[in-house]
């Protein structure tokens, strides 16, 4: 008896949650459906302040749309912007800033909602290893802000911005240049390496491209072909010097000096390697007049004519 009253009891409050669910969506949907402007307006400015963002949205799309034209729409747009960031939508969310911004040049918030693009694209910036199409885009927005509006407070973030996004456009070429060392395609990364380098004169990789660098020759060199090593050992011992100017206190020193130690040993094996080829080269085609001279000389044996009195 006990526990079935205990049973029927749970069930009231079950249903009583359920129906206080019911009547408060039921509530929200009422609203959405009204066509009292007004009152929707205050709504989604106070479901954006208690931060119910979701609910807020829908009441700004619809608000937009009636309010255009009308004083009210810059409050409405400049509030649906930001609900769309608000949740995370920074897609629609820059967008809506950017439509801000042609649609009230002179407003207050244009400066505001101009940054707020522009950040948007920054947040859309993905890592590194994918493509970097939004990051270029970043940086263009970031910086037209900061060309338009050269005083602004938000002048110095938008600045310390591009250089993060920078930052990350260099990882991917440093990242990228070094699989072509990794894969064994020698030339191409000595390629890459100098291309990184000229890109992003004041890349934070630069010590380790230029070492990079020399690998690369070197191992380049080291499998070419006898007569072409000679030149190419010479330029990763120039890109070694380089290197030892430029980075003296360089945890890779060592290891740049040894691949220049290398490539001198290396000039003098393949000088060593051409000289014997060239004596048996040149003893070679000895023999081989020696074996034309033979064969003239028998062929003129042949050729005499023989005497009826011999």
């Amino acid at each position: 008896m006990f526990k079935n009253k205990r049973i029927v009891q749970t069930l009231a409050m079950l249903m009583l949650l359920v129906i206080g669910l019911s009547s408060c969506k039921s509530k929200f949907e009422k609203l959405r459906a009204s066509n009292d402007t007004g009152r929707k307006y205050q709504e989604a400015i106070r479901y954006y302040n208690d931060k119910k963002f979701s609910k807020a949205l829908v009441l700004f799309d619809d608000l937009v749309k009636r309010y255009r034209g009308r004083p009210e729409a810059e409050d409405l747009n400049y509030y649906f912007a930001y609900t769309n960031f608000q949740l995370k939508d920074y897609t629609t969310a820059r967008y809506q800033f950017q439509s801000f911004t042609e649609s009230y040049p002179g407003s207050q918030r244009a400066e505001e909602c101009r940054y707020m693009a522009a950040y948007c694209y920054y947040l859309e910036s993905p890592v590194y290893s994918l493509d970097q199409e939004n990051t270029l885009k970043a940086i263009e927005a970031l910086q037209l802000f900061i060309n338009i509006y050269p005083n602004s407070e938000r002048a110095e973030e938008a600045a310390n911005l591009i250089d993060n996004l920078r930052g990350k456009l260099e990882r991917k070429s440093y990242e990228n240049s070094k699989i072509y060392l990794d894969i064994g395609d020698y030339l191409a990364a000595v390629i890459a390496f100098d291309n990184s380098l000229r890109d992003y004169p004041d890349t934070k990789y630069a010590e380790q491209l230029e070492y990079y660098k020399i690998e690369a020759q070197y191992l380049y060199a080291l499998n070419s072909s006898e007569r072409r090593q000679e030149e190419r050992f010479n330029d990763a011992i120039e890109f070694a010097d380089d290197f030892a100017a430029d980075y003296p206190e360089s945890a890779h020193l060592d290891d740049a000096l040894k691949f220049k130690s290398d490539s001198e040993k290396g000039i003098e094996r393949v000088r060593k390697t051409l000289e014997e080829w060239s004596v048996l080269q040149e003893e070679a085609e000895a023999r081989r007049e020696r074996l034309q001279e033979r064969s003239k000389s028998e062929e003129l044996i042949e050729e005499t004519p023989v005497s009826p009195e011999g």
